[in-house]
C-alpha cells in the first residue's frame, strides 16, 4: 500500500459516475474548486472518479476476523482501501461480551502512529438480540434476549453506531426507544417478525434493514413479515448483500425497482474471506468454508461473503440495469445519509476528499482518503 500525506491534490483528467468529465481537486482534506488546488496532480485519464465508498457491513478482511480478533480493527481498515473503501462499519456479531468490548476499546484508542487506510464510523453490533429461528451464521450460545441492561452502555458517543436487532422479541421495543436516544441506528434483522411488529418499531425509531431477504421468512401473500414491511415503510433503509450469492437477480431487481438508490444501501457483509483464497477460514468463533465465492458454515449455511463493493455494484447493474451513478449512490450518499455523515459521500466542494479512482470494469486503480493517496500508484 503507497501512503503519500498531500495538502493539495487534483486528479485531472478522469470522467465522473454520469460519464461527464470531471477534475476533483483536494485542499486541507476538502473537496475544492479544481481551480484552488496547486499541489500534486493525479493524472486519471480513463477513469472515473467516485466518491469514496462506504460500506455499512464489514465483518473482516485479508484474513483479519473482526470478531474474533477486534485489536486488529486498524490493520483491516488499513487494507479496505484496495477495495475502494474509504469508511465503513466494523461489523462484530453475535459472540462473548468480551469480544463487544475490545472492539470498542480498540476504536476508542483510535489507530497506530503513521496509519493510513479506511475510516471506521463507528461500530455495528450484529446481535446478540437476534430471533433463533434466524439466526444464520450466528453461534445460538451467545444469543440473548434484549434488555436495557445489556445496552446500558451502547451509544454513538461510545463508539456504537448501528445495532441489529429482532423485534418481535419481548423487551426488543424498549431497547429500541433506548438506543435511538443515544443516537444510534436500529437495524431489523435476524427476525421473525410479523409486519405490524416491524411497524411498530419503526415508530420507535428503527431506520434500517440489515441484509434484507436473508435472516428473514419470504414475503407470503397473507404474511408479509419484515420482508414486505420494509419494501412498505418509506421510513426503512435496507442493507443489500449483492454479491450474487445471497439474492437471486430476479429478487435484487424488484428491491431495486421498489427501494431504488434512495432506500436501497448496498453492503458487502464481507469476512475475513475477502482477498484470501478458497480454503478454511474463520467467521467469529466458527470454522467455515470460502469456495467459488461464497462462505458458509459445515452446513452449508451463508456465513457472510467474500465480496468487495465494486463486486456488489457490478452485480447490482447487472441484476437491474441501473445507471453508474445509480448504483455508486447506494454506497456513497445513501451509506452516508443513514449514518448522518453529511461530510461524506459526495464531491461537491466543502466534502472530505474520500475518492475512488475506477476503471471501466469498476476495478479500483486508487483510493483517496482525506486528500491522501491510500492506495494506488500514479496513473
Amino acid at each position: 500500500m503507497i501512503s503519500h500525506d498531500m495538502s493539495d491534490l487534483i486528479v485531472r483528467g478522469a470522467r465522473a459516475s454520469d460519464g461527464s468529465p470531471s477534475d476533483v481537486a483536494v485542499v486541507g482534506g476538502r473537496v475544492a474548486e479544481p481551480g484552488s488546488a496547486t499541489g500534486t496532480s493525479y493524472d486519471a485519464a480513463g477513469l472515473t472518479v467516485l466518491p469514496g465508498l462506504i460500506d455499512l457491513q464489514v465483518n473482516g478482511v485479508a484474513g483479519i476476523d473482526l470478531t474474533l480478533e477486534p485489536e486488529r480493527l486498524w490493520e483491516a481498515a488499513a487494507a479496505l482501501p484496495a477495495y475502494g473503501v474509504t469508511a465503513f462499519l466494523p461489523t462484530v456479531i453475535t459472540s462473548a461480551p468480551d469480544a463487544r468490548d475490545r472492539a470498542l476499546a480498540t476504536f476508542v484508542d483510535g489507530p497506530p502512529a503513521g496509519w493510513a487506510g479506511a475510516l471506521p464510523l463507528g461500530l455495528h453490533f450484529e446481535g446478540p438480540m437476534l430471533a433463533p429461528a434466524r439466526k444464520g451464521a450466528h453461534p445460538e450460545r451467545w444469543l440473548r434476549p434484549p434488555s436495557t441492561e445489556l445496552v446500558a452502555d451502547w451509544s454513538r458517543a461510545t463508539g456504537v453506531t448501528m445495532v441489529t436487532i429482532a423485534p418481535e422479541l419481548p423487551g426488543a421495543l424498549e431497547v429500541i426507544s433506548a438506543l435511538v436516544a443515544r443516537d444510534v441506528i436500529v437495524a431489523i434483522g435476524h427476525t421473525e417478525a410479523t409486519a405490524a411488529e416491524v411497524t411498530a418499531a419503526a415508530g420507535r425509531g428503527a431506520r434500517a434493514v440489515t441484509h434484507l431477504g436473508n435472516a428473514m421468512p419470504a414475503l407470503a401473500a397473507r404474511e408479509p413479515g419484515a420482508f414486505g414491511a420494509a419494501l412498505a415503510d418509506p421510513r426503512l433503509v435496507a442493507g443489500v448483500i449483492a454479491d450474487g450469492h445471497h439474492l437471486d437477480p430476479v429478487t435484487l431487481s424488484v428491491l431495486w425497482r421498489v427501494l431504488g438508490r434512495e432506500r436501497l444501501v448496498a453492503v458487502t457483509d464481507c469476512t475475513a474471506a475477502l482477498g484470501m483464497p478458497d480454503g478454511p477460514a474463520r467467521l467469529g468463533d466458527q470454522r467455515v468454508v470460502v469456495r467459488d465465492g461464497t462462505v458458509r458454515l459445515a452446513d452449508g449455511t451463508l456465513a457472510g461473503s467474500a465480496a468487495s463493493l465494486p463486486q456488489c455494484l457490478r452485480v447490482l447493474r447487472e441484476a437491474t440495469g441501473c445507471s453508474l451513478e445509480e448504483a455508486v449512490a447506494t454506497c456513497t450518499t445513501t451509506a452516508a445519509r443513514l449514518v448522518g455523515d453529511h461530510e461524506r459521500g459526495r464531491l461537491t466542494p466543502g466534502a472530505r476528499g474520500d475518492l475512488t479512482l475506477v476503471d471501466d470494469d469498476l476495478h479500483v486503480v486508487a483510493t483517496v482518503v482525506g486528500g491522501r493517496l491510500v492506495h494506488g500508484g500514479q496513473a
